[in-house]
């Protein structure tokens, strides 16, 4: 008998109920249309900076679910260079935030172009550019080379701690299985492509070709597809912030579903409605680019100043601390008669407010 989906008779060769996943399907589509149909009424700018924040949220996490913790504003930084897009405050970015950060745009920005073994190899070596995770040294561009002895469990939980949800296909098969999988990743077919961005995640994750990294990978997979369904580059929702939030049911359903038979319902179940709110949290996430948006398509923003349009996007984006005048000054590099002549005329077009705390510490807050 068998004991993982893998070993099945008709492996991979998975079925589902259609019927049981028309209305869930249905419902993430009108989501994601909704949400892109808001994402193409903001300016180019503005809709470059959601995509920024979606795809530093989503490295970010995908690095957090497994144990990694990335510097933000390296990635930020990492992401803002590579595409071209102006914002302040870049900082230098590490090779291990470079290397996850090159993985994920080669997979979002060139979605039309085909997946390939070599595509994969120069993935994998993007996140490992030293060869090593961790102490210990991996095969880096090529798939793991384990032992029977030695078999690939997928595992969580810290150290000493570990629960193993299930165990991988032995190495001497990768090439064909992985053959096989790439292949059908690249066929075109009447398979929606968001029910595909869900295969291709756990068929992937079910081989764990790598010795390390399988996760992200699968996950930057997964994206490709979503941008595949959107028909876009432009990322504006994070699969990974919602998985990290729903770890423990992830690997959960992971075990269930490779423990279970080739009718893999119960998972494409859960990955819609993880999607599904993954766009409704990420809606909420972007409402102040939203916000920021109209304000400065607003008729009291007209005519305002390179100083006073960089302190309102300061302060759209988790400004830290109170604005002073000596604030805005500091931070444009202007005088202290200029910043409150420039917050003056904001607050006499009904875009800043005073704080009730007066006198020398006066401070300012976007009106509501």
């Amino acid at each position: 008998m068998a004991r993982y989906i893998y070993q099945q008779v008709k492996w991979p060769e998975f079925y589902w109920d259609e019927a049981r996943l028309a209305t869930l399907l249905a419902t993430v589509r009108f989501k994601q249309g909704k949400l892109l149909g808001s994402m193409e009424g903001l300016g180019f700018s503005l809709k470059a900076e959601a995509s920024l924040q979606s795809l530093t949220q989503e490295i970010l996490k995908s690095s957090e679910i497994e144990g990694e913790l990335l510097d933000a504003n390296q990635v930020r930084s990492s992401i803002a260079r590579r595409l071209g897009i102006e914002v302040a405050g870049l900082v230098p970015s590490d090779r291990d935030v470079e290397g996850v950060v090159e993985m994920m745009l080669d997979a979002t920005q060139k979605f039309r172009k085909e997946l390939s073994t070599e595509r994969l190899f120069g993935w994998h070596s993007s996140l490992f550019p030293s060869g090593r995770s961790g102490m210990y040294k991996i095969v880096v561009g090529g798939w793991r080379t384990n032992t029977k002895e030695d078999p690939m469990q997928v595992v969580s939980g810290a150290m000493g701690r570990e629960r193993i949800h299930f165990q991988a296909p032995d190495s001497n098969v990768l090439e064909d299985e992985m053959a096989n999988f790439i292949r059908w990743f690249n066929n075109t077919s009447n398979l929606d492509p968001v029910i595909k961005a869900g295969i291709a995640h756990l068929w992937f994750v079910t081989l764990h070709p790598f010795d390390d990294g399988n996760g992200r990978m699968a996950r930057a997979i997964t994206d490709m597809q979503l941008a595949r369904a959107d028909e876009t580059p432009d990322r504006f929702y994070s699969m990974s912030a919602q998985i990290r939030m729903e770890r423990n049911k992830y690997y959960d359903i992971l075990e269930q579903t490779q423990r279970g038979s080739l009718d893999i319902t119960e998972w494409l179940v859960w990955f819609l409605e993880c999607l599904g709110r993954a766009i409704t949290a990420t809606g909420e996430t972007l409402s102040s680019v939203l916000k920021k948006g109209k304000l400065f398509e607003s008729a009291s923003a007209k005519g305002l100043n390179d100083r006073q349009r960089y302190m309102l996007n300061r302060l759209h984006d988790n400004f830290e601390g109170k604005l002073t005048s000596s604030k805005w000054a500091k931070m444009t590099k202007c005088s202290q008669d200029t910043a409150s002549r420039d917050i003056q005329n904001l607050i006499e077009r009904g875009i800043l407010v005073r704080e009730d705390a007066g006198g020398r510490s006066t401070s300012y807050k976007l009106a509501e």
